[in-house]
């Protein structure tokens, strides 16, 4: 939808980088380009309609302003919310990650906590897991060693 289009429908509008609705690169300086653009004008056709409340009225909205819905938007990566909480590396960051967690009910009447999955976060676990594969890589290493030296003592005594 442009504003300034005051038609309900698709119009074609030779349009010019910059212009709202005209994505795309590769285009030369200053070249037009002819696209096709919903008009500004609300008709039955639209199944949604994205919008923002600019001024509230004394009276409620039913489920709209009467609710408060608080998004779940916090940093995710391990290193950010350190930097975010000033913490040195030892802390642990999962309990930082409590200040945005979310407590639900569900349909079935029980009580869910949410908190986004922190990435990049060293728990014992993952260090665990990272020795052990170093030490199979270091396992396969001294095998192929090994039987290189047995193939190349056939060789020499053949």
């Amino acid at each position: 939808m442009k504003q300034g289009v005051l038609t309900p429908g698709r119009v074609n509008l030779l349009l010019y980088r910059g212009t709202p609705c005209f994505h795309g690169y590769r285009r030369r300086n200053g070249e037009h380009r002819r696209k096709s653009v919903r008009g500004c004008i609300v008709s039955q056709d639209l199944s949604v309609l994205n919008l923002v409340i600019v001024k509230k009225d004394k009276h409620e909205l039913p489920g709209l302003t009467d609710t408060e819905k608080p998004r779940m938007r916090g940093l995710k990566r391990a290193s950010k919310i350190r930097k975010l909480f000033n913490l040195p590396k030892e802390d642990d960051v999962r309990k930082y990650v409590n200040t945005y967690r979310q407590t639900f009910t569900t349909k079935a009447s029980k009580k869910v906590s949410k908190a986004p999955k922190i990435q990049r976060h060293a728990t014992p676990l993952t260090l665990q897991r990272k020795r052990a594969r170093i030490a199979d890589k270091k396992k396969k290493i001294t095998k192929a060693k090994f039987e290189l030296l047995i193939i190349r003592s056939f060789l020499l005594l053949n």
